[in-house]
């Protein structure tokens, strides 16, 4: 028998009509037997999470040692200047596994079998983001080792760069309820994936990631001025190596709130309503 099955047959009150702490004691015991389900999937895959890892490596080491000298970071060095860019950009993929992995459970029935079952709704959705989000977690002590390997240096202290890591990954969790609702348009996991990148690619390299958006054509610096993962990077940047961080950081956490106010509660119509 399955783990989310198990947890519900054993519920006291199954059969009758819950309270309110009933209720909201099942909700967070599902979510974490199926939060556990998602993660233990990382597990029994090495493959997937030992290659999605590699990934953000690649980048700090080609942007470090291939384009870094062809750009001008002035007042900061292009190292850096990278790795709080490297940071978002790396969550912000990985948020891209919601995505994914709501439209290959969809694929296979298996929330079919999950409405079926006596269980909160709500704990699908929420076990997906969080399990995404811890896994975000481990990328982020990865991140963090490589970028001390190639030079980066915290400017300021080591509370404002963990306040930073913490930005970013309250971002990525959000993010994450966008791509829950790609994911459960999508009619498969690789379709989910091909519409996922689309949205991601301009907000992450149209950005101030990788280079300054002085650089950038004015037709084009508006946007990448003041949209979300510009605002985010920027924030974590100031707070890892130093500059202005109390208005970034307040609209880094409105951008943040915003996304999950808006998205969620349409992911949550999406998975009631979809078939």
């Amino acid at each position: 028998m399955s783990a989310p099955a198990t947890a519900v047959r054993d519920r006291p009150d199954a059969g009758r009509e819950p309270g309110i702490g009933s209720r909201l004691g099942w909700g967070v015991s599902d979510t974490v037997v199926l939060t556990r389900r998602n993660l233990v999937k990382y597990v029994r895959i090495p493959e997937s999470l030992f290659f999605s890892s590699v990934q953000p490596v690649m980048f700090v080491l080609l942007f470090r040692y291939v384009f870094g000298g062809a750009i001008r970071t002035p007042g900061v060095s292009y190292v850096n200047y990278l790795i709080p860019g490297i940071f978002v950009q790396t969550m912000a993929f990985g948020a891209v596994n919601t995505s994914i992995g709501l439209a290959e459970d969809l694929q296979k029935g298996i929330i079919e079998r999950f409405r079926a079952l006596p269980m909160a709704r709500s704990s699908v959705l929420t076990a997906r983001t969080l399990a995404d989000l811890l896994r975000n977690v481990v990328v982020a002590v990865l991140i963090a080792a490589v970028g001390f390997a190639v030079g980066f240096r915290i400017e300021t202290n080591v509370l404002a760069f963990l306040a930073g890591v913490g930005l970013i990954l309250v971002f990525a969790y959000a993010l994450s309820w966008g791509f829950a609702v790609i994911g459960l348009f999508a009619p498969n996991s690789e379709t989910a994936q091909v519409m996922s990148f689309p949205v991601l690619f301009p907000l992450t390299f149209a950005s101030s990631a990788f280079v300054p958006v002085q650089s950038m054509p004015s037709w084009l610096r508006g946007f990448a001025s003041h949209q979300p993962v510009s605002v985010v990077v920027d924030a974590a940047r100031a707070l890892m190596v130093g500059g202005p961080t109390t208005s970034l950081v307040w609209q880094s956490v409105a951008w943040s709130v915003g996304i999950v106010l808006v998205l969620a509660p349409l992911a949550v119509h999406r998975y009631r309503t979809s078939t």
